[in-house]
């Protein structure tokens, strides 16, 4: 502890007098604003705010150039909310979760309420964040030293088991999501034998699946197709007014002080880990809420406060966080952390001991960044949270127009690959069946995203350690712990007499909704036996989790078929059902429901008919004007207006800013001299 000693304070004091003079206080400002800007744009991550600052700061003095970046890294997830809370569209990965509570209570008209504890829990979270950041520098290097590939494996282990068990009535379809999620991220190229796995003849398979169009499709699209099928605003009333709502999302956050503070930890802590990304983080702080807080399992996923406070403390502390490795050992946590790395680097600084040392002053304005960027952050956001509420009681003629073509162009940064608008929609259509059918759909996504390292970090544990990497303490702790939550479900179930309650053979019947099961079974059959032609450490991974997933559907689908449900009085024994629950009020019969879910999915597929013709930005201001005109019937003047403000922000942003490349279209092969926007 001799390192929190004078130096250290006047350190500290130094970096922030430097931080706070006026010309970097501007980048810092800058960057919070553009931050906050990709936030609000579903799928541009930070790797794509890095992208596009790094370069600007080669010929900048190093606290002003990291001021800029950082303030752009700590905000995007303070702003990706809005978009998340409002719609159900989760601007990025780490915004899923916050989805469950945030838009139930958009939904009950209290969206002001839910983004104030957003922005107020991500407020915190962030200094959470900056905290750690500055204290555990110095006394992260034997903990982080002693976390080794049996340890990772263990806790991505963990990780899924925190969501897939909290099923509902139905433990065991959490395990079938996660396992098809794992499945899938499993497609592509295996990195330790150069396997190709289920990629046919298509190139665009070989490198895996594209995590963003699948995030986008199984939450977005889903969240979207229902605003449609209902054809009323997402909000009819305003349950607070702007202020009253602001201060009572205050109130909320501070309330639940120790929540804030144990998430911010979580997230601190997980952050500091490589690997484990904010969609993890989110998922985990949300399933501790779940388990700790008081009455959470009756309240989640309804539109609970505290379901969106939890997920964001931790999601901001994990910036803060992630800088501890790559400060003390150069580790980047991802690719945006490379980035980053990268940029320190070439300003002269190599991470390490002597970032403690020489230039510790340095250090700590890094950490002063990260505090000043999320008290910005958090305050530009309160001054437009009020707008932006006002926002849910808008008609879906004039708000789904606006989000689907920012969906499709985000769903497009997955690959740049016209395979990526497909995916959109495949995932779209199974999101939006799981969430009728009610599976689900977190799971699937935590499986994706840890797949790949869970099987990597299997791979490499059994080389280097056989299975001794069994008995290390750190991971029979952590299996033993996902033991626990994963048959905790089953030992529910068999003291509530699950297995006595047999159906009479009479009305024993499968319905349409139990082909669901048949699907995932169907794909688990055919992934496990294909995978048995494969090189050993290419099939070993999918032979377990297909293996798990018919074991587990198999199972679910009989104790649907043949065993009665449990007694009225017992029916909240099996856990909670953690997704967002449909909008069935019975006055839309099932034909009319899939009737208008296959015309927004018309729609989907005449946009890229179009696209394919035309390209992007042509199409989008004819399809904006065809729809508000045919299901709203918009006037002309509005449906215009609309459509060339769209255009101009996509156009302005993506191809003149970012500088995307756009799907190719057939006017922009014969008229190559046409190709903007794919055209």
């Amino acid at each position: 502890m001799e390192f929190f000693n004078d130096a250290t304070l006047l350190a500290a004091g130094h970096a922030l007098s430097t931080l706070l003079q006026f010309h970097r206080l501007i980048f810092l400002c800058f960057g919070v604003v553009v931050g906050l800007a990709i936030g609000l744009l579903p799928g541009i991550g930070g790797l794509t705010g890095f992208a596009l600052l790094v370069p600007f700061t080669y010929t900048m003095d190093p606290y002003a150039a990291f001021a800029m970046l950082l303030g752009m890294a700590s905000v995007i997830t303070t702003s990706d909310v809005i978009p998340a809370v409002l719609f159900g569209v989760p601007g990025h990965a780490a915004s899923q979760a916050t989805v469950l509570d945030g838009l139930p209570m958009t939904k009950r008209g209290e969206a002001s309420r839910a983004l104030s504890a957003c922005y107020t829990s991500s407020l915190f979270g962030g200094l959470i964040g900056a905290v750690i950041l500055a204290v555990s520098l110095p006394l992260v290097r034997p903990f982080v030293l002693s976390i080794a590939t049996p340890e990772m494996l263990g806790l991505t282990i963990f990780g899924v088991s925190m969501v897939s068990s909290l099923s509902g009535n139905a433990p065991l379809k959490g395990i079938v999501a996660a396992c098809f999620g794992i499945l899938v991220g499993m497609v592509g190229t295996n990195v330790e034998t150069g396997q190709m796995r289920w990629t046919g003849d298509l190139l665009y398979l070989q490198d895996g699946i594209p995590l963003v169009p699948i995030i986008l499709g199984i939450f977005a699209l889903p969240e979207l197709c229902e605003l449609a099928i209902r054809r009323t605003a997402i909000a009819e009333n305003m349950q607070f007014s702007s202020r009253v709502g602001m201060r009572q999302g205050v109130a909320d956050t501070l309330r639940n002080w120790f929540l804030v503070l144990r998430c911010g930890g979580l997230g601190a802590l997980l952050g500091a880990i490589p690997g484990i990304t904010g969609a993890v983080t989110d998922w985990i702080a949300y399933g501790h809420a779940m388990q700790t807080a008081k009455g959470a399992k009756e309240s989640f996923t309804t539109g609970d406060v505290r379901g969106v406070i939890a997920p964001e403390a931790a999601n901001n502390a994990r910036e803060g966080g992630s800088l501890v490795p790559m400060l003390a050992f150069g580790v980047p946590g991802g690719a945006a952390q490379a980035i980053l790395l990268g940029a320190m680097m070439v300003h002269g600084f190599i991470p390490g001991p002597d970032m403690l040392t020489k230039h510790l002053d340095l250090t700590y304005s890094m950490v002063w960044s990260i505090a000043l960027a999320n008290i910005f952050g958090a305050g530009l956001c309160f001054l437009l949270s009020g707008q932006f509420a006002r926002i849910s009681t808008l008609r879906y003629t004039l708000i789904l127009p606006v989000i689907m073509p920012i969906i499709y162009v985000g769903a497009f940064q997955g690959s740049r690959s016209w395979g990526d608008l497909f995916v959109l929609l495949i995932a779209g259509v199974i999101g939006w069946t799981m969430k009728r059918l009610k599976w689900t759909r977190p799971p699937l996504i935590l499986g994706l995203v840890l797949g790949v390292l869970m099987e990597r970090y299997m791979t490499i544990s059994f080389m280097r350690y056989g299975t001794d990497w069994l008995l290390r303490p750190g991971v029979m702790v952590l299996l033993a712990l996902a033991a626990l939550i994963f048959l905790n479900p089953l030992f529910k179930l068999l003291r509530r007499g699950g297995l006595a309650r047999l159906k009479p053979s009479g009305t024993i019947a499968i319905k349409p909704e139990d082909l669901t099961y048949l699907f995932f079974i169907g794909i688990g059959i055919y992934m496990l036996v294909t995978a048995q032609g494969w090189l050993f450490m290419a099939r070993i991974g999918p032979t377990v989790v297909a293996s798990i997933l018919v074991i587990a559907g198999a199972i679910s689908l009989a104790n649907k078929v043949f065993v009665a449900p449990p007694p009225a009085g017992m029916a909240h024994g099996g856990g909670i059902h953690m997704d967002v629950a449909s909008n069935e009020d019975g006055t839309l019969s099932n034909t009319t429901t899939l009737l208008r879910a296959a015309r927004f999915f018309g729609w989907f597929l005449a946009f890229l008919a179009c696209m394919a013709l035309i390209g992007m930005i042509p199409t989008v201001p004819l399809m904006i004007v065809a729809f508000m005109r045919v299901e709203g019937r918009e006037s002309w003047r509005l449906s215009v207006i609309l459509a060339l403000c769209v255009t101009a922000l996509i156009y302005g942003i993506f191809d003149q800013i970012i500088h995307i490349s756009w799907p190719s279209s057939l006017i922009g092969q014969w008229f190559p001299m046409l190709a903007v926007g794919g055209a």
